[in-house]
């Protein structure tokens, strides 16, 4: 029921789309998890998959899915700087368009990313792709350009040498853009119809990945957005910071919130209470033993799921933060966890899926799926069927 209540407030303020959408980084609500029944527990490579298509290239990026359409970025060339966007029918895999672009920005970074880091988002009018690069570019359904922004041309201050990867996020006809960077630091709500900026705020010059997430307060929509001096909360309409809560903070996984509660990854987990007026007092709960890394945390039914890097998943109660168990995976982790039918998918760097049981007592796998590809980005769930990007396919896992 908690579940369905925080789907219900996200959809008021997110574009029109229908329930099974996952229209931006972590779904609809972009806190990870989908309402989604009858998701795929057993399959491979070679089975139990509803469609593989190949992609042109490698990308971090998470896929999207509005309507019939899966949208996918990906970036190629000796310097990395020519950037792709493709979309697939949702049904079949069938490749519907792809269009690519030339590289504006720097694309020096870590050899782990690369220039398709960032997720994409997208609502009924098409898809929004955003690029490492600072290249922001939107396309309609077929693939038609509506309008394109190079954000290092309009400020050229911007520098990150080790690569950006925060994700885009999407609110009725805003575009939510963080540009956290070692140089000129800004976020922004760009009309989602012209690409042109209804508001533009300065942020502190600091390297940072997360995501904003939003919040409906009354008939006001917030952005949240983290960094490491601390968790931000914005007007979207307006731009106006509203709140801060600054105990907290870090600058790779991104926050949750669930039941009240802001579940901010840092040092573990830290709760804090939350009411109209932003984040109150000191924390609720503080859990350092639901570590984290690269993978946000997940809220899902009245628990709250971690996983770092080496494989620990940890679940606990969201509202104490008592351990209710702790197991280790095999395999290296990057991509977040994500949820839904009663079900947690864990995927590893190697591209094996463990499929847990979330309302058990103890760690229970209900199927271990190895595709034998690189997935370093978040997984995506739609249409009763769980979309997996590797570094040279999308995967589809489910009934046809």
């Amino acid at each position: 029921m908690r579940t369905m209540l925080l789907l219900i407030a996200s959809l008021a303020f997110a574009p029109t789309l229908s329930a099974g959408d996952w229209p931006q980084f972590r779904g609809a609500t972009g806190l990870g998890f989908s309402e989604d029944k009858n998701l795929p527990t057993e399959w491979s490579k070679d089975k139990g998959l509803r469609w593989k298509a190949e992609l042109p290239s490698r990308g971090l990026s998470g896929p999207v899915i509005v309507g019939d359409r899966v949208y996918v970025t990906c970036s190629s060339g000796t310097r990395d700087d020519r950037l792709h966007v493709l979309a697939f029918d949702v049904k079949t895999g069938k490749e519907l368009w792809h269009r690519q672009l030339a590289a504006t920005g720097s694309t020096a970074c870590h050899p782990k990313t690369c220039m398709a880091a960032p997720t994409p988002a997208a609502d009924a009018n098409g898809v929004y792709a955003l690029f490492a690069t600072g290249d922001l570019a939107a396309f309609d359904r077929d693939g038609n350009l509506r309008w394109y922004r190079s954000l290092v041309g309009d400020y050229p201050a911007v520098s990150n040498q080790v690569g950006m990867a925060a994700s885009l996020a999407i609110a009725k006809d805003r575009l939510i853009v963080p540009m956290d960077n070692a140089g000129d630091s800004f976020l922004a709500a760009i009309d989602t119809k012209t690409g042109k900026n209804l508001w533009k705020i300065d942020r502190p010059r600091d390297i940072n990945w997360t995501t904003p997430i939003l919040r409906q307060v009354g008939d006001v929509t917030e952005v949240l957005f983290m960094s490491p001096k601390g968790l931000f909360a914005y007007d979207v309409a307006t731009g106006k910071e509203r709140w801060t809560y600054k105990q907290g903070g870090g600058s790779i996984p991104s926050p949750t919130l669930a039941g009240g509660m802001l579940f901010l990854p840092t040092n573990g987990v830290t709760a804090v209470k939350l009411t109209d007026k932003g984040a109150v007092g000191d924390a609720a709960w503080k859990g350092t033993g639901l570590t984290t890394k690269n993978a946000s945390p997940l809220v899902y039914d009245g628990r709250i799921y971690t996983v770092n890097e080496s494989g620990i998943v940890t679940c606990a109660e969201a509202d104490t933060g008592k351990v209710i168990w702790k197991e280790r995976l095999k395999g290296v982790f990057s991509a977040s966890p994500i949820a839904g039918d009663n079900k947690l998918y864990v995927v590893d760097e190697a591209g094996t899926t463990s499929v847990l049981r979330t309302d058990s007592e103890a760690m229970d796998i209900l199927g271990t799926n190895a595709i034998g590809e690189e997935v370093l980005g978040t997984p995506a769930i739609a249409d009763g069927a769980l979309f997996i990007r590797t570094g040279k396919s999308l995967f589809c896992v489910g009934k046809k």
